[in-house]
């Protein structure tokens, strides 16, 4: 299941405020996932041999083109869960920064993976105008293995009405909620500066690229 949880995690992220020059209307969640999806697949194959030869600059990539369509504060709170409402504000404040970055880094090593899989996107639904959240499946073939299918959650903004990722589910399990379960001990038992120190450390790490097989 975490094996999972980290590849899939990598179409949550595909979305780019500049898509080789076309205009995303990110009022339209379906055709917007697909459309940067797709784009964003082709930037890895085009840019593959200057990545591994530099593959920090994965981080810059998810950085530049992915996190403008992310709403990880929107996230980092949902984590949080009911320790938000007795949380210091400037550790939660930190807090954010730290999983922000920490994300950054995690996406960027998950696009190590991408092997070309072909990905099925839903058809477009209607979305009322008072819906907030809309849950997307996808589907990811990957050769004769049965395909891997999820949803992507996506929360739209009521001042803008632009829509922002912020959750996947697989296999029924949010990728939100495996996070809190994941840290919440922590927070409880070390506290979140603790937690926060742990998400900064990790935020660190250097991107590394499997060896060819």
């Amino acid at each position: 299941m975490k094996c999972i949880l980290r590849f899939i995690s990598l179409i949550l992220m595909l979305c780019s405020p500049i898509v080789w020059g076309a205009t995303i209307d990110k009022t339209q969640p379906y055709q917007m996932m697909e459309q940067v999806g797709s784009n964003t697949f082709d930037r890895l194959k085009n840019e593959q041999a200057q990545l591994r030869e530099s593959p920090d600059q994965l981080k810059v990539v998810v950085e530049e083109e992915l996190m403008p369509y992310v709403n990880d504060r929107y996230a980092g709170l949902k984590v949080l869960g009911s320790y938000l409402k007795k949380a210091d504000k400037a550790e939660v404040a930190d807090f954010l920064v730290a999983f922000r970055e920490y994300l950054v880094t995690s996406y960027a090593q998950v696009l190590t993976q991408y092997k070309d899989q072909q990905i099925n996107y839903s058809k477009s639904k209607p979305i009322r105008d008072d819906q907030r959240i809309v849950s997307i499946p996808v589907e990811i073939v990957q050769g004769d293995r049965p395909p891997i299918k999820i949803e992507f959650k996506w929360r739209k903004d009521k001042k803008t009405g632009e829509w922002q990722a912020f959750d996947m589910v697989a296999e029924g399990v949010s990728l939100i909620s495996s996070k809190q379960s994941e840290w919440g001990g922590k927070i409880r038992s070390d506290g979140l500066p603790a937690v926060t120190e742990e998400l900064a450390r990790l935020a660190k790490t250097p991107i590394r690229y499997e060896p060819a097989k």
